[in-house]
């Protein structure tokens, strides 16, 4: 089993972790194509990738061992008929159809430097981009087709949502949307052919039907796993994964269920529930009360091997119990002003990412809640955020742990 996979905590000082540095697909970005490609606007390429390197600069600094998806695809595509499988499959997961304009595309793609495909790829191919000379065919000349033979994938550089290492093993997510469902492949070829994942089992995959995704899933303690049921993970998957890791030895004994407001403003668990240290967790304050309150299960293994569940009303308690805490520190969100709070949760301020207990990476605009984290005794590392927040994510979206040092409960 590899040793370098390992994340049994939300905070554990972070050894090595997955990104993907902002690309061409970024400038592929149309306003016809926005809301398809999950994007509310266009950001700007070389301010964003200014600030996404200014992220990596930090975990650099601090030690952590940092993997570019692009460099562990193209490691993982080095044999060629493990390149040809994904290829093939790629194309046909984006919708190309066995046409001319097939071929076509394959022939412009294969004719690439092998170190330019996999950036083609994540970009897109717009028609204009492949040489025809031929006389075409009509999808080609219908005004209101996309221009685009394989559709950028702008949401690359959230990492977390793709895959996410639990314990040892690691949860290939089946991504809810279409225009993030090629992420995963990625990661499918990359934990089947990588070196990093040799022996690393599968708790999930991407071929199930019922929706997960990686920013739904927190692992809060060696033993203690939190997932969202959100506009993006469903409850049948979320009961398929508790069936996969309850009553492991020494592994997950208690998976709690959080049901979200199915919003895009809490499109995943992590953009409104992260933990900053042992014993304190940001929250965005509409969550806590009212209608937009947060329904918990908690999932265990009982006596003969069946699946309980029961329902929990309240978060402070459950976490305390499930951690053995005193006491727990539930940090509001803009320090619960509804102003401030609606403002800065739009921005992810509740996404925060730790990189070791008690010090977490924020987006600098967020200023009200880095704040009141600090006057709670945690350490706020702002990183530059004005182009990276258009995509409605934060630094823990953008960050696929792949490793950290264990913690003491």
């Amino acid at each position: 089993m590899s040793r370098l996979v390992s994340v049994t905590s939300e905070i554990g000082l972070l050894e090595a972790v997955v990104v993907h540095r902002p690309g061409r697909e970024i400038d592929n970005l149309t306003p016809d194509y926005m809301t398809s490609l999950l994007f509310d606007d266009i950001p700007y390429l070389p301010a964003m990738q200014r600030e996404h390197d200014s992220f990596v600069e930090v975990l650099k600094q601090r030690g952590v061992d940092v993997f570019y998806l692009q460099d562990l695809v193209k490691a993982s595509l080095q044999d060629e008929a493990v390149r040809e499988r994904f290829f093939g499959q790629f194309l046909v997961e984006s919708g190309v159809q066995e046409t001319r304009a097939f071929s076509r595309l394959k022939a412009h793609l294969l004719g690439l430097p092998a170190e330019e495909l996999v950036e083609t790829l994540m970009a897109g191919v717009a028609k204009r981009d492949v040489v025809d000379d031929s006389r075409g065919h009509l999808s080609d000349l219908v005004a209101d087709q996309s221009p685009f033979y394989l559709e950028p994938m702008p949401n690359l550089y959230f990492t977390r949502d793709p895959a996410a290492v639990i314990g040892a093993g690691l949860s290939l997510s089946s991504m809810r949307w279409p225009a993030r469902r090629r992420e995963t492949l990625l990661m499918q070829y990359v934990a089947h052919h990588h070196p990093i994942f040799q022996g690393v089992p599968i708790w999930f995959d991407r071929e199930h039907i019922s929706p997960m995704e990686g920013g739904d899933q927190l692992v809060l303690s060696p033993d203690v796993l939190f997932v969202g049921i959100s506009e993006r993970t469903s409850a049948d998957a979320v009961e398929m994964l508790a069936r996969r890791l309850l009553g492991r030895p020494q592994g997950i004994r208690a998976l709690v269920a959080v049901e979200l407001p199915k919003l895009r403003s809490c499109m995943h668990l992590d953009t409104v529930f992260t933990q900053v240290d042992v014993d304190k967790f940001t929250v965005h304050p509409d969550v806590l009360e009212g209608a937009r309150h947060l329904n918990l299960f908690v999932l265990d293994q009982g006596p003969g091997g069946d699946l309980r569940i029961w329902p929990h009303a309240d978060l402070g308690g459950l976490l305390k119990s499930l951690l053995h805490l005193s006491e727990v520190d539930l940090i509001p969100c803009g320090g619960g002003d509804r102003v401030a709070a609606s403002r800065e949760q739009w921005n992810d301020a509740s996404n925060t990412f730790a990189v070791a207990p008690g010090t977490v990476l924020a987006y600098d605009r967020n200023s009200v809640s880095n704040a009141v984290l600090r006057r709670h005794g945690v350490t706020v590392i702002e990183i530059p955020s004005s182009e990276l927040s258009r995509g409605r994510g934060g630094p823990r979206c953008m960050s696929m742990p792949l490793r950290r040092r264990p913690v003491a409960f």
